[in-house]
């Protein structure tokens, strides 16, 4: 399996569960569940499994893209050295926005889904449009610039397949975030829920920036060798320290 495969696969997962905690993903975590689909005279499995089909969709759009892209990088037949590199570039780019020392603030797109289809339309329809804007990953809050490694990366791969399924793991993964709130039955559960989410915003922004500094690593390792992979893991370590510095320093 191509490296470069492994590692979109894995940057795709774990940007698209920092997706949960943008404000679009956690108004989901409000919106569908048990309490307030019963409410509305719907079954939560139902809307659900309708979120899940959308979000896989929306990987789908995705990751067609970038198939498209994928396709045309096949024909240039790039040597692998020059897609590792090229990766590592892109992945050391959008690291640093994560790890906030490239001057742009994330989330980026702030953009939230239409809540009135939730009174307009039948339950297929929002669960379903709504999966398919998130699955897209770009419709909506972009809370890790992964995001764009992540197509980047099915880009690089120079495979069409292989892109579509860098996207159907994205989808899968954020429609699937759906199901954190089958345990919300009352108000008090679904308080449950977004305290258990609150506990864990801080780590899942620090693994989506982890990942795609793992990215830069073994793509620059394979296009330049083991010293330009010892590079980037120094820049990041001085790019951690500045921003927890700054943090620090910061008034309150």
């Amino acid at each position: 399996m191509d490296v470069l495969l492994i590692l979109a696969l894995a940057v795709a997962a774990v940007s698209a569960v920092r997706g949960i905690w943008s404000p679009c993903g956690l108004s989901m975590l409000s919106s569908i569940t048990p309490m307030t689909e019963a409410g509305r005279g719907n079954r939560f499995g139902v809307t659900a499994a309708w979120f899940l089909v959308g979000g896989i969709v929306g990987g789908l759009t995705l990751g067609a893209v970038a198939a498209g892209a994928a396709a045309l990088v096949s024909l240039a037949d790039p040597s692998d050295a020059v897609r590792y590199g090229v990766a590592a570039v892109a992945a050391v780019a959008t690291s640093a926005i994560d790890l906030g020392v490239a001057g742009i603030e994330l989330p980026i797109f702030k953009r939230q889904v239409n809540d009135a289809w939730l009174r307009r339309y039948r339950s297929w329809v929002y669960g379903a449009g709504f999966g398919w804007q998130i699955g897209t990953g770009v419709a909506t809050y972009i809370m890790t610039a992964g995001v764009f490694l992540t197509i980047a990366l099915a880009v690089l791969t120079a495979s069409p397949v292989a892109a579509l399924a860098i996207g159907a793991t994205f989808g899968v993964v954020r429609g699937s975030a759906v199901y954190l709130g089958r345990s919300a039955t009352t108000p008090a559960a679904l308080n449950e829920v977004h305290e258990r989410l609150d506990r864990f915003s801080g780590p899942s922004r620090a693994a989506a920036a982890g990942i795609q500094v793992v990215a830069a690593t073994f793509a620059a390792a394979l296009a330049w060798g083991p010293i330009a992979a010892i590079v980037v893991i120094a820049l990041a370590g001085l790019a951690i320290v500045a921003t927890g510095t700054g943090r620090r320093a910061a008034p309150a």
